[in-house]
């Protein structure tokens, strides 16, 4: 396949190449932030929706298989998104990703309990949380695939470093709004309303995302690509001509989405729960540790993403993760100390970071036409299956097989990871594999 539109010029970021890093970051932040919230608050919610009889263990566990009914309709989404975006244009679909977001968060904020109409309210629930998937199944992707196709070539890093970074700042609202709900209201004030202000604020700062998306433009290299009219292999259906065609990117790809989702689910999600738990942590404490993780989160995608734009992509990948590696052991084997939680949980969200790396090698590794497909068939069958799966496994392992079970899930996943760099680099940083509108 001959590609015959070239991307972005080599030059230095302007004013409206900021602009579409905001609004992107921004939008990306408030709808990741609506997608999480509900890991914040499942221990609550798994005490709403179900049965009072029922043991604290399965309703924890059901709680989780509707979080994870979210990750698993993700592929369905991203494909029907990244088909029309391929053929219509990226704008109309990462505004449309965001209101389909915003309105089932604030619908979840209004649902009746069990108490009020029994099976009725998981089911509503896990509606929600359906919609909530098909929605962020177009947004991650969609947002890379966006400002890659805005910025010049030799800052695709920095700006996908920058947005995974929004992204991440998602994860840190939820944070934050979960650590005040937990030390200004009481737990019969939590378990009575106090839960359902998390989801409001989300489904109306989402809605107001979602205006502020009209001000972006639709990307230059995709308005080029219509001038030429080179859609034909678009219209062949995008994702059929990635699993044709781009077989080897996409298996690469969705590895590093694996590798990904231990990063963000275990470490950012699901540790402050295990803290408590597992290893008798306060709520506080645990939330408190998790803020200072996700703060060296958001600043280290940017680095890592940086790091992309100057050196080999394959040696980046390889030392990220074998430091990622290290450092996580490192943590979990020094939980026993409270003392060292905020110091070690803090270093271990900034080499987690190397994941804001892995948008640069999806972004690059497909072409204008199937960009967005490409990537967001690879990110979401792939976090579909290990982000979906994950809680459970991990609630599942951890209470009845070992306490350090997440610590082996991941720290296994992220020395998979430097393989898959060393892998690159030994490829010649697998050259072959990038796109000819990108190289």
């Amino acid at each position: 396949m001959q590609d015959v539109v070239t991307h972005t010029p080599t030059r230095t970021l302007n004013a409206q190449d900021y602009k579409t890093l905001a609004l992107s970051a921004l939008g990306g932040a408030l709808e990741f932030y609506d997608f999480i919230i509900f890991v914040f608050f499942s221990i609550t919610i798994s005490h709403l929706f179900f049965p009072n009889d029922m043991p604290a263990w399965l309703s924890q566990v059901q709680t989780f298989g509707i979080f994870a009914a979210g990750y698993l309709i993700r592929p369905f989404g991203g494909i029907v998104m990244a088909h029309f975006g391929d053929l219509f244009g990226r704008k109309k679909m990462f505004t449309l990703s965001i209101l389909l977001m915003a309105l089932p968060t604030l619908f979840i904020g209004c649902l009746p309990t069990y108490t009020h109409i029994g099976i009725f309210a998981p089911l509503l629930l896990l509606l929600m949380r359906l919609c909530q998937g098909l929605a962020v199944g177009g947004e991650v992707p969609g947002a890379w695939t966006f400002v890659a196709e805005h910025v010049p070539k030799n800052k695709i890093g920095l700006a996908c470093g920058i947005l995974t970074s929004g992204l991440s700042l998602g994860i840190l609202l939820g944070s934050l709004v979960s650590t005040a709900m937990n030390k200004f209201l009481s737990a019969e004030q939590l378990i009575d309303w106090g839960w359902r202000i998390p989801f409001i604020i989300g489904g109306v700062f989402g809605l107001i995302a979602m205006y502020l998306r009209r001000w972006l433009k639709e990307t230059p290299i995709f308005l080029e690509m219509q001038k030429r009219k080179q859609q034909e292999l678009a219209k062949k259906i995008p994702v059929i001509t990635v699993l044709t065609q781009y077989l080897p990117q996409t298996i690469l790809s969705m590895l590093l989405t694996w590798v990904l989702s231990a990063g963000i689910m275990v470490i950012m999600l699901m540790t402050p729960i295990l803290l408590q738990k597992q290893f008798g942590y306060s709520s506080i404490d645990a939330l408190q540790g998790n803020i200072l993780a996700i703060i060296g989160l958001i600043i280290s995608c940017t680095f890592y993403g940086m790091m992309m734009d100057k050196f080999a992509m394959g040696k980046v990948i390889f030392i990220g993760c074998t430091i990622a590696t290290i450092v996580i052991a490192i943590f979990y084997l020094s939980l026993d100390n409270p003392h060292l939680l905020f110091v070690t949980y803090s270093l271990t969200g900034f080499v987690v970071g190397i994941v804001g790396s892995f948008a640069y090698f999806m972004v690059t590794v497909f072409p204008t036409q199937i960009r967005y497909s490409g990537v967001s068939f690879s990110f979401n069958m792939a976090y579909a299956i290990t982000g979906g799966l994950t809680p459970l496994l991990i609630s599942f392992l951890s209470d009845f097989v070992s306490k350090m079970a997440p610590a082996i899930y991941v720290i296994g996943l992220f020395g998979f990871g430097a393989l898959i760099g060393l892998f690159l680099l030994i490829n010649n940083n697998s050259q072959k594999y990038i796109a000819k509108d990108i190289a």
